[in-house]
């Protein structure tokens, strides 16, 4: 079985099976596949999706973002966490300090560092919402499928006991996927100021992953600590863990 999952209308699909862990295991295929916007999907890729045994959807994007999807009957449970909690359309960061020393490792995980610590109960209620699915394959994801849906894939990942280097690797290939096809965000850009941010922006050095875990290790003792104290169960951990480790 592939990775890489080719769902007409998306371009960053892919199942988190055969990931390697501890022990010599794999995480096993079919069960949690991470994706960029499934509602661009076109009638093919929906047939693909529902193929591939999907019972229940995460969505981890904004409300103003789910506004914008065009109608459909969506034949799978689906469950809305808006992981970045309100949308704030006048949020500024310090891009401009990164893009000038070009350190796109280094912006992403402070980013990523501060999204953890600031909607860390979003992150609960995102895993919890996996974690309590029905028996079938769960799908989460955001617009790109790279940042939100990136960090929820890296949490369990190494729950299920992924070394750090295998989930930064894994969060690395977003970036040709999405850049494989048409770049309507970076063309729809306002002007080359914004084009520049977002072409930025659309990198995904493995080191930044690969930091901003190292850095949850060192904040809260490890992802299991984390995703306790955001509000997850035993029971709940061991549902996930079980979810995507393969025996």
């Amino acid at each position: 079985m592939t990775r890489r999952l080719e769902w007409d209308g998306c371009l960053n699909v892919r199942d988190l099976g055969g990931v390697p862990l501890e022990g010599g295991r794999h995480t096993r295929f079919g069960s949690l596949v991470r994706a960029d916007n499934i509602r661009r999907l076109s009638d093919d890729g929906w047939r693909a999706l529902a193929d591939h045994g999907v019972v229940r959807i995460v969505d981890l994007r904004w409300p103003e973002e789910l506004d914008e999807d065009p109608p459909r009957d969506v034949h799978a449970d689906v469950v809305h966490v808006s992981l970045l909690g309100e949308l704030d359309v006048d949020h500024k960061d310090d891009i401009a300090d990164y893009m000038a020393v070009d350190d796109p490792a280094g912006y992403w995980a402070s980013s990523y560092v501060l999204i953890l610590d600031e909607f860390h109960a979003n992150f609960g209620r995102a895993l919890a919402a996996i974690a309590d699915a029905p028996a079938g394959a769960v799908l989460f994801h955001c617009a790109g499928g790279k940042d939100r849906t990136g960090l929820v894939s890296a949490l369990l990942l190494r729950l299920a006991g992924a070394s750090i280097d295998e989930i930064a690797a894994d969060y690395g290939l977003s970036e040709a996927n999405l850049n494989a096809g048409p770049r309507t965000w970076i063309e729809s850009a306002p002007d080359e100021t914004v084009r520049r941010q977002r072409e930025f922006m659309q990198q995904t050095p493995p080191a930044a992953m690969a930091r901003t875990l190292v850095e949850l290790d060192e904040r809260w003792g490890g992802v299991r600590a984390y995703l306790r104290a955001a509000g997850l169960s035993d029971a709940q951990l061991e549902r996930l863990e079980a979810r995507l480790a393969a025996p």
